[in-house]
């Protein structure tokens, strides 16, 4: 007994491949739709610091951190020496720098762990990376700033972010060159004493220090 075997017709092998690529499609869009959801939330990290500063020294007419009157005003564990600036590199892990989370989260301004021996204690991006902030004053630089030239009373700094982010978050808050403005792009982890580095030489998929002053 003879069977027929026919295969595909053109007919079913283009549905097949429109379907494949409204999947890929899909796909695409959803990484896209992620992506930029991500880049958002890095941006909004710079943005609140300003908020969380500003709503301190309201409340209180001193600076989170620096605060001389942190420990009567907010119940923090320890005073800043009012000096007028935040003292410390962005990522230091004792001093003012570092207090300035517990006098914000404890003044009702910021979320997160109030206490400093907590392990989740140290804010973290929508990447993964530490999120700081320091002062940019010039009599301190580049003792504090992470890369050289960065304008504004403080400095925000995010880290681990992906060059595509970081690409990203410039042309969005500031002008588009990141070696220059108030926004500037360093290697993973600086501390301080860093050397900016140039849009066109930022690599899509290598992470990056991103600081932002205002």
């Amino acid at each position: 007994m003879k069977r027929n075997q026919s295969g595909f017709t053109l007919i079913e092998i283009a549905i097949v491949l429109v379907i494949i690529g409204l999947l890929l499609g899909g796909v695409l869009k959803g990484q896209e739709l992620i992506n930029s959801a991500k880049v958002k939330n890095l941006a909004t990290d710079f943005k609140n610091v300003p908020v969380f500063i500003y709503g301190y020294q309201d409340k209180f007419r001193a600076l989170p951190g620096d605060d001389a009157g942190a420990i009567s005003h907010v119940a923090a564990t320890t005073n800043g020496n009012s000096s007028g600036l935040i003292d410390g590199k962005w990522n230091a892990t004792s001093g003012e720098t570092f207090d300035f989370w517990q006098h914000v989260r404890l003044a009702g301004l910021a979320p997160g762990p109030t206490n400093t021996a907590a392990a989740d204690y140290a804010p973290l991006n929508a990447v993964g990376g530490k999120i700081g902030v320091t002062n940019s004053n010039a009599a301190d630089s580049p003792i504090t700033l992470p890369a050289p030239g960065l304008r504004g009373s403080y400095v925000v700094c995010s880290d681990s972010i992906p060059g595509k982010f970081a690409k990203q978050l410039d042309v969005t808050l500031d002008d588009g060159n990141t070696t220059t403005g108030s926004l500037q792009v360093t290697a993973q982890g600086t501390a301080s004493g860093g050397t900016a580095v140039a849009m066109a030489s930022i690599i899509d998929d290598t992470t990056y220090l991103v600081c932002m002053g205002f």
